[in-house]
């Protein structure tokens, strides 16, 4: 075998240990998360739960989309605003 085929065969190896690690990882989450659905059921303020949760997702997705939609600008215009503001501030 070759080196090649080798380190492919460990790569594909690594990525068949990485999907099955996630989808255990899904199951048991999955699975926990049903749990904790049945038990919030049975409570008798689950209205004012799903109230909270729903504030808090639209808080939690307001603050992913101030992370990621705005662009920073790039990154000469920076360097470019900074030597404008260093010319009138020297006058020159």
């Amino acid at each position: 075998m070759t080196r090649e085929a080798g380190q492919r065969g460990h790569l594909d190896e690594q990525a068949v240990l990485l999907v099955a690690g996630l989808a255990d990882l899904a199951v048991s989450t999955l699975g926990s998360a049903l749990g904790t659905v049945r038990g919030l059921l049975r409570r008798s303020d689950a209205a004012d739960l799903a109230a909270q949760a729903e504030h808090d997702l639209a808080a939690r997705g307001r603050l992913v989309l101030d992370r990621y939609a705005v662009v920073p600008p790039a990154h000469l215009e920076v360097l470019a605003r900074h030597a404008l503001a260093r010319r009138s501030v020297d006058g020159g």
